[in-house]
């Protein structure tokens, strides 16, 4: 499929490549079909842009790779429309958010995209019961594995 992008100019989008939003992205109801673009420069980061409107993309990013530990619970029902028959086929990723000073960009560790990779059927999911935030902020995170010790001792 060839899709115009305001931010990447034409791209030829294979079809088995195409994202599809079983459930809108919050805020973004009219929107139904995504891809992901990867830029060598821009890892760990990735674009999630819509084919729908050219000049929407989101940043976003592997949440363990903001937050090692990062695991969500999730009722079977809550993702029975992306048929998933196997857990090696979901990929998760986070909405970067990027405000005027950098010192604050953050994740959303609360609303993940959920994809299954079989079928390329996605949704982002509403954590409820969760002590994840909306704003996880990058600079926390950084400044934390920085200061943390090298290593860990139990029991000790």
């Amino acid at each position: 499929m060839h899709v115009q992008t305001d931010r990447f100019g034409p791209i030829d989008v294979p079809e088995g490549k195409l994202i599809r939003m079983q459930k809108p992205i919050l805020g973004f109801e009219d929107l139904e079909t995504f891809f992901l673009v990867e830029q060598d420069d821009f890892r760990p980061f990735m674009w999630l842009q819509s084919v729908d409107c050219p000049d929407l993309a989101f940043i976003v990013v592997n949440p363990t790779l903001v937050c090692p530990d990062y695991r969500i619970e999730v009722h079977a029902k809550e993702v029975g429309d992306l048929v998933i028959t196997r857990l090696e086929q979901v990929e998760t990723y986070v909405i970067v958010t990027v405000p005027d000073n950098p010192r604050d960009l953050s994740v959303n560790l609360q609303g993940p995209i959920v994809i299954n990779t079989a079928n390329n059927f996605a949704k982002q999911l509403v954590l409820v019961n969760s002590n994840y935030s909306t704003r996880h902020r990058l600079l926390d995170a950084t400044e934390t594995a920085r200061t943390a010790p090298a290593y860990e001792t139990a029991g000790v």
